[in-house]
């Protein structure tokens, strides 16, 4: 018998019961075969791990491992559902409408939930590294988890991001340098030289311009978050990766065509 042509990956769906969500989690895992030491790997979380299929991770995972583009790293995709606007967002606060209350409560989650399960399923006590990516309010989630918790991070992944999650609304005094939550928090936070930040938007994201610049708003906010983590020491072109695709949308299929570069800028092999 032939084995399927996925052979770099084993792929598993696992369910979480979460005190701290109030419901079940679904998680999908993506494995790498014929690993001899797996704490020699490094973890990568992925929010919206309901869009994986759609995404095509499996094959894109199988193609860079199996071509020796990438050192083989274990995936957690971890699924969302109704709560969606509540549980992703920024815990520091909630933005303007009250979205991302439960963002805290998630984040609880990732570390005393979520966590513990991969380590004690896969029999790890530790990984490598461990790195958080998202797409859209995910992207915002997982910048938000890896900034406030940067000793557990190595790298965060943000796809298109909802950079502008604001305590004001644009209509309320909206103030453009003080009102955007996430880049107050990297203003007001400190410096940690480990960390690497990848940033992907496309020039179709979206058609929102606040301040009449001639650039669309998710162009503006990331770029502008990069000036500032670059004003707080990161260096441009080692620690920070820009990419800015043309005619990407908001879409899962722009995300698809990013994530490869995203994998080959995180763990690409040095030989290669």
């Amino acid at each position: 018998m032939h084995e399927n042509k996925i052979t770099a990956l084993l792929k598993e769906d696992l369910v979480i019961s979460s005190a701290f969500l109030a419901h079940t989690v679904t998680i999908s895992c993506f494995l790498p075969r014929g690993v001899q030491y797996p704490e020699e790997m490094s973890l990568l979380l992925i929010n919206d791990g309901q869009n994986m299929e759609e995404l095509a991770l499996v094959a894109i995972l199988d193609e860079l491992i199996s071509n020796n583009e990438i050192e083989p790293l274990v995936c957690v995709a971890i699924h969302t559902g109704a709560q969606r606007k509540a549980e992703y967002g920024t815990a520091r606060c909630a933005d303007y409408m009250g979205r991302g209350a439960k963002a805290a409560s998630y984040t609880r989650f990732i570390f005393e939930e979520l966590l513990p399960f991969i380590h004690t399923k896969y029999a790890v006590a530790s990984f490598k590294s461990k790195s958080f990516a998202g797409f859209s309010l995910g992207g915002l989630s997982a910048l938000d988890i890896v900034w406030n918790y940067p000793n557990e991070f190595l790298k965060a992944g943000v796809f298109s991001g909802s950079l502008w999650w604001r305590i004001r609304g644009l209509e309320d005094g909206y103030v453009e340098e003080t009102d955007r939550i996430m880049h107050m928090q990297v203003k007001e936070g400190g410096y940690y030289p480990w960390l690497n930040f990848f940033f992907e938007t496309g020039t179709l994201d979206e058609t929102m311009d606040r301040n009449n610049n001639g650039v669309i708003d998710s162009i503006d906010d990331t770029v502008s978050l990069i000036d500032i983590l670059v004003a707080k020491g990161y260096d441009r072109q080692k620690d920070i990766q820009y990419l800015e695709l043309k005619d990407g949308r908001h879409d899962i299929a722009t995300w698809a065509k990013a994530m490869p570069v995203f994998l080959k800028w995180g763990w690409g092999m040095k030989d290669v």
